[in-house]
């Protein structure tokens, strides 16, 4: 870090410590400037009359005050329940009486309609969590389990279209616009339902249309360590059909299950996004609605007959709610129709859809029919934006299905939600599309055949002729030619140019091993893996030279990705399982054990396994490098007879111990000579030794104390460098040693170091990061931040 850097740092620090601000710096979430009035709104709205008779006061009154802060412990974890425990018996119970800027803070309370108590909220405004001196010890750990993976800070309306989804471990669930990512979560959450069961029948692929966001979306789905989720870029109202083989055929892929949560206006957030105050007006809805529709509709497209899915917005307008889900339902012919969902979720306080409404221009001027719109004005305003005048047609609809959600009612943010079941296809898609060519029969990977037209629509309406047929076959043997090797030797790579123009980074290709690939039987030797593990869903980022990182992913998935490669943009998939470490080789084996995909990779495992008790497991994550005399007697003796590498602790809880830790923890280490230590990102780490008891909060004053006295250091040191020497890298060498001679560590940074001979060479904390290389190459672009949030 420069030293202007610093300046500017501990400037802010300063500021936020004693600047001005008071009292509404913290509550009114640092936007004191900004007027949270808006006419045109309120008139809007009062017309429409969303809001019940004598509440429109405390609607908006609740439009004013901050959003409460939220957050979602990660359900299948197997640690949920100690991290539940350890939330309620020890941060909670900190809050209890607690006060910040003249505010009491409230005790947290769990979301009375999310199953088994696994979310919860405050009265505290994120500013406020994050910036209260009172606060920083939950603030700190919110952030390093939000980044291992096992809470989520999200906004609590935005866990609701997950939940109606009612996703079961074998679905194949299609996320439409899914960045941030926070949903995606959930998503992949219910699929692992079973934490017994490694590869889920089922999986997620996560679309987002901006490149950016993807790698935010990306940065949320790995915390989860799941080969059952794959994140691809594309626009949502043209996503491609997708084929998969079955039994030796391609046939089009229609998803169990679809979410639908479109961009919208966004006048449901106004609690967070103070901006909507000033920014607000019915032009933003009339031009979102357009887009909406044809999101809404590629989706139901894509829809398995008997499926469900959840169209969301986090707006509270009726042309972007009701409007959509009637115009689709009119079209849909009564293929689709809405689910009744006034049982589910119960304690979710909802009101129903609305059946009438009116379209406002941003002038004020209403219009309640279409033909009442001049020609000048039906650019702005569509057909499909007013409500159905056929009251049989109306009634059938059932738009009191829908769901709207108020600020007032639950203390949270606005919001809608439809849930729509396909009873039939599409009627302009009677016939449900698939490629009739038999696959050739052959030991390589699956040839890709096209079957979509290029806009990626499903419809097919007539039989093909004999002439069109070959003329078909003719342009596909000169689509593949410059394919097929790859195919063969089983990459997948991003999509020709020629067929769809691309955006952003450039990803590297999926390579999947080979059958025959001498890589592989090293590592079955040393690791006396199960004959049952899936090898043939093994797969690297490398077409050429060493491969460095292996990867798996669902059997599933790896159907998906063979047949997909020319019409699909893949940004991320697969976990990382084993990684290439030079010193290994002479051990018997040149990967080790990733920690990222150890729960994935346990019950495969046979070999190299040592179970420890729970003293040792706390020597592993607090010292770096402990020698085996640190250990107990038993693991001394495990070790003795085993090879130096790469190995797996094991720590079962004892149920004869009710004080100690009651979840099983799976660690990746490395034996050496006279040593033991695992590879354990930092996060990681920390959760452990919370659920085990142990203190790990650091105040930032201090760190704050020691960086400044860093800095003094560095400036009378600096003042007696030689001439002619470059200040700044003799700056940053001077900090860089003496950080670590604090034990300071960058946040962002895994405590995870290449495997080596552990007793000969310790490289410093640093330059292990870098040898872990990352699955995605251009992921740290995008997630400096340590939290993501809808």
């Amino acid at each position: 870090m420069g030293r202007r850097a610093r300046d500017r740092r501990r400037q802010e620090r300063r500021q936020e410590r004693g600047g001005g601000g008071g009292d509404q710096a913290g509550w009114a979430g640092g936007y004191p400037e900004i007027v949270k009035e808006n006419e045109l709104f309120e008139r809007y709205y009062r017309e429409l009359g969303i809001v019940p008779a004598g509440e429109w006061g405390d609607f908006m009154a609740a439009l004013r005050e901050p959003l409460p802060a939220t957050l979602r412990i990660t359900g299948y974890r197997s640690h949920a329940r100690e991290v539940l425990h350890c939330l309620k018996e020890k941060y909670f119970a900190e809050l209890r009486g607690l006060e910040v800027d003249g505010q009491k803070v409230e005790m947290p309370q769990p979301l009375s309609w999310y199953p088994e108590e696994l979310a919860w909220h405050t009265n505290l405004s994120r500013k406020i969590l994050r910036k209260s001196p009172q606060l920083e010890k939950f603030h700190q750990f919110l952030v390093s389990e939000t980044e291992c993976g096992n809470i989520s800070r999200q906004e609590a309306v935005s866990m609701i279209p997950p939940l109606l989804l009612n996703v079961d471990p074998h679905h194949k669930i299609l996320d439409m616009c899914a960045a941030p990512g926070s949903k995606t979560a959930q998503l992949i959450e219910m699929l692992h339902a079973d934490m017994n069961v490694p590869f889920p029948k089922g999986f997620v692929i996560a679309n987002d249309v901006d490149n950016k966001r993807c790698y935010l979306l990306v940065h949320q789905a790995k915390r989860l360590n799941s080969p059952c989720i794959m994140v691809v870029n594309h626009d949502a109202s043209s996503i491609p059909n997708l084929q998969i083989d079955v039994d030796g055929r391609k046939e089009v892929l229609f998803y169990d299950r679809i979410l639908c949560d479109v961009p919208c206006s966004g006048d449901g957030t106004m609690r967070k996004n103070i901006d909507v105050w000033k920014k607000w007006t019915t032009q933003n809805s009339l031009q979102l609605h357009g887009l909406q529709l044809r999101i809404a509709t590629r989706g139901v497209e894509q829809l398995a007959e008997g499926g469900r899915m959840v169209y969301s917005t986090c707006s509270l307008n009726p042309i972007e709610n009701e409007a959509v889900i009637a115009s689709l339902l009119e079209k849909s012919q009564g293929a689709l129709e809405l689910a009744d969902v006034s049982s589910e979720l119960p304690g979710l306080k909802r009101m129903p859809g609305i059946t009438k409404w009116k379209v406002m221009l941003k002038d004020g001027q209403w219009f309640e029919e279409w033909k009442d719109v001049p020609s000048n004005r039906q650019t702005q305003i569509r057909p499909t934006m007013f409500p159905v005048k056929d009251e049989e047609k109306l009634k059938a609809m059932n738009l009191e299905r829908c769901l709207r959600i108020l600020p007032h009612h639950q203390n949270t943010g606005g919001f809608f939600v439809a849930v729509l079941i396909k009873k039939s296809p599409m009627p302009w898609n009677k016939r449900q599309p698939k490629v009739h060519q038999k696959l050739p029969q052959r030991t390589g990977d699956t040839e890709v055949t096209a079957a979509n037209s290029d806009n990626g629509s499903e419809c097919i309406t007539e039989e093909p002729t004999l002439a069109e047929n070959e003329e078909s076959k003719k342009m596909q043997e000169l689509q593949n030619s410059d394919t097929e090797q790859s195919k063969k030797e089983g990459v997948c790579g991003p999509p020709p140019s020629k067929k769809m123009k691309l955006f952003g980074f450039k990803e590297d290709p999926f390579v999947f091993l080979p059958e025959d690939d001498p890589l592989f039987l090293p590592i079955q030797k040393f690791y006396a893996l199960d004959p049952s593990f899936p090898k043939m869903n093994l797969l690297t980022r490398t077409q050429e030279g060493k491969k460095r990182q292996l990867y798996m992913v669902s059997k599933e998935l790896r159907n998906v990705l063979l047949n997909n490669s020319e019409k699909m943009k893949v940004i991320n998939t697969g976990i990382k399982v084993w990684s290439r470490n030079s010193d290994g080789e002479q051990f018997g084996c040149a990967f080790r054990l990733a920690q990222e995909g150890i729960y994935t990779l346990y019950s495969f495992i046979h070999a190299r396994i040592i179970n420890v008790c729970i003293e040792d497991v706390k020597i592993l994550l607090t010292q770096e490098n402990p020698f085996l005399s640190k250990f107990s007697s038993e693991t001394q003796k495990k070790v003795k007879d085993m090879a130096m590498g790469s190995i797996v602790l094991k720590y079962d809880p004892d149920p004869e111990k009710p004080d100690d830790l009651q979840c099983p923890i799976v660690l990746c280490g490395w034996q050496g000579k006279t040593s033991l230590r695992a590879f354990v990102p930092k996060n990681e780490r920390l959760h452990y030794l919370r659920m085990m008891g142990v203190e790990v909060f650091k105040a930032k004053r201090k760190e704050e104390e020691s960086e400044s006295k860093m800095e003094e250091e560095v400036q009378h040191r600096l003042v007696q460098t030689e001439e002619g020497m470059d200040v700044e890298d003799k700056e940053h060498d001077l900090v860089t040693k003496m950080e670590a001679e604090i034990g300071e560590e960058s946040t962002h940074s895994p405590v995870e170091s290449s495997a080596m001979e552990v007793e000969n060479k310790i490289e410093d904390l640093d330059q292990c990061s870098k040898n872990a290389n990352s699955h995605v190459s251009q992921e740290s672009k995008d997630t400096g931040t340590s939290n993501v949030k809808d």
